[in-house]
């Protein structure tokens, strides 16, 4: 389980909220979360490593040209899936920990400076596990921006610069603030009181709201700025361009819907929390269905946290692993054809003739054209049905 509040856990005088899901059936959450981050760990491995081709396909295709090898979403895809695999083994590496040494694992609750390793690995995991995802998810956001800024032709070659500055920086920077005033003065008077623990969870959820709320207003504006792309300069829009379209949108809805999926369950868990700590005697009998609620959801996190990444990787890439052929020939889209479709449209006169393809007006409106609109659409040129061309390849 990775939520944003882990650190929380730490603390010797937690709230009663949180001592109620903590102390339900602890065994078998950490066994679900070892069982689904190791099923995660091992299907995305399975996506995304480089496999060979088949004898028989023909010879591979020429490398592409250092300058077209890597753009910018390709390194976004590529940080996403390493916070998200490194996020992953952490919640591994804790569960198992608990599962093989709970002793160990109990001792950091003493007070007395006794529990100094037990404590420093409870930290220092909780803090890798929200590092590592509160990356992937400025990761996310980053990947949503310059969806926008490509399309609107905003992105320079400094851009992945701020990029990593932002991804890596801030969730840095949140993440040490939070960690810093949760266990100022000493991590044995943690959470004493709610007003304490605030600013951590303000610091932990900040990147997470952000994506849901800031990634659906970029996306629409992208699939706005696409479609006006792709219908280029006289207003046409063919079949091809119009499924194109769709698809992009089918890929922006399915990243949203996977991420709805893997963190809603934390937002509703943690206002359940809340809303009980809230409450004069939690264990009343009017609040036993927000009791049951919270467990049920605490439950859900622990299963859909750590897949985040393999269902993200379904979103990107579809599912992969079973065939070893790099390509299929079912629906790839010709990106080519729209890259020149611009130019080839600025060639029309306003009587619907031909410029011929010698004249300098023609091969400058050509050249503007396929350039603009291949800069435009390449951060979305890895979008195929049946097909994948791995980032880490």
């Amino acid at each position: 389980m990775a939520s944003p509040g882990l650190g929380t856990f730490c603390c010797p005088t937690r709230d009663a909220a949180t001592q109620l899901v903590l102390s339900f059936q602890p065994r078998a959450f950490h066994a679900l979360c070892l069982g689904s981050g190791a099923c995660s760990l091992a299907l995305v491995l399975l996506q995304l490593l480089p496999r060979r081709r088949p004898a028989g396909l023909g010879a591979p295709s020429p490398a592409p040209p250092a300058s077209a090898r890597s753009p910018a979403s390709v390194r976004i895809l590529r940080a996403i899936a390493a916070c998200d695999l490194l996020g992953c083994l952490g919640i591994v590496f804790r569960s198992a920990v608990w599962l093989g040494f709970p002793d160990f694992v109990e001792n950091r609750s003493d007070g007395n400076g006794t529990g100094v390793w037990p404590a420093a690995y409870c930290v220092g995991s909780a803090m890798w596990v929200q590092l590592l995802y509160s990356a992937c998810f400025w990761w996310l956001f980053c990947y949503a921006a310059d969806a926008y800024l490509v399309i609107r032709r905003s992105a320079g070659h400094s851009t992945m610069l701020l990029y990593r500055l932002a991804a890596w920086g801030l969730a840095a920077l949140l993440c040490v603030e939070g960690a810093v005033l949760l266990y100022s003065p000493s991590m044995s008077r943690c959470e004493r009181d709610l007003e304490h623990a605030v600013p951590h969870y303000v610091t932990t959820y900040l990147p997470l709201l952000l994506v849901f709320v800031a990634n659906p207003i970029l996306f629409r504006k992208t699939l706005t700025a696409v479609a006006s792309l792709l219908k280029g300069r006289q207003g046409i829009y063919t079949e091809n361009e119009r499924r194109m379209g769709a698809m992009i949108k089918i890929r922006f809805f399915k990243i949203m819907l996977v991420f709805i999926i893997c963190w809603l369950p934390n937002v509703i868990n943690e206002s359940l929390l809340f809303y009980l700590e809230m409450q004069a005697d939690l264990n009343g009998s009017s609040l036993k269905p927000v009791r049951n609620a919270a467990k049920t959801t605490w439950f859900i996190m622990g299963i859909l946290n750590p897949a985040q990444g393999f269902l993200l990787s379904l979103a990107f890439y579809g599912w992969t692993g079973c065939s070893l052929e790099f390509r299929s020939p079912r629906k790839e889209i010709q990106w080519e054809s729209v890259a020149t479709s611009a130019g080839e449209r600025a060639c029309l006169s306003s009587e619907g003739s031909h410029v011929p393809c010698e004249h300098p007006t023609c091969r400058r409106a050509a050249g503007v054209g396929g350039h603009t609109s291949d800069e435009a659409l390449s951060m979305l040129s890895e979008v195929r049905i049946g097909s994948l061309e791995m980032t880490f390849c």
